[in-house]
């Protein structure tokens, strides 16, 4: 028969129903799992928002190439040869410059003259940057189209363009980058 003290003791331990506490082993272990889920938690969702991130700057890095190409492409089909104040096409085998046609935010066509060259590990034209991480560019010009199409390192008529132009964007990373634009009207 258990003597007074050890039943009040035995009662101390449990609670106002005869449920018995927990003990500080218990309560210890069941704080380490809960840390750990917490843990695992933030790192699930660490990984979710740097994917999210990456996803964000692979995006914008994919419309801005995007937007550089149809740039290019609305530069080199607008191009402005052979009239009044028109400038000359002037193809180098590392840069071109020609005049060209493109809208204004009014609404209207205006002349621009387009400088495409590398500057500083940039694609440049027209002082907007283009492209990042350029090693160099090669330029090469159209002369006659067909299966047996001639292609130039150089243009040197200054009153009239090519038929296309094929740019080589070589990136840093050793990359090379092949654009076609076909030439608009020519002058």
């Amino acid at each position: 028969m258990a003597s007074r003290g050890d039943r009040r003791s035995t009662l101390a331990c449990a609670g106002p129903d005869g449920a018995r506490g927990l003990t500080l082993v218990e309560v210890v272990v069941a704080l380490a799992l809960g840390g750990l889920v917490v843990l695992l938690a933030h790192r699930l969702c660490t990984g979710v928002l740097e994917g999210v991130r990456r996803v964000d700057q692979a995006r914008t890095a994919l419309d801005r190439a995007m937007n550089a190409r149809r740039y290019l492409s609305e530069a080199f089909g607008s191009l402005a040869i052979g009239q009044t104040g028109d400038g000359p096409f002037t193809g180098h085998p590392a840069a071109v410059a020609f005049d060209t046609w493109q809208w204004t935010p009014q609404g209207f066509h205006t002349r621009h003259h387009v400088d495409l060259h590398v500057d500083e590990g940039r694609l440049v034209a027209e002082g907007v940057k283009l492209g990042d991480s350029v090693a160099a560019l090669g330029c090469d010009y159209l002369l006659e189209p067909g299966e047996e199409a001639k292609w130039v390192r150089e243009w040197i008529s200054p009153l009239s363009a090519p038929l296309a132009v094929r740019l080589r964007v070589i990136r840093e990373s050793g990359v090379i980058d092949t654009m076609l634009f076909l030439i608009g009207p020519r002058g």
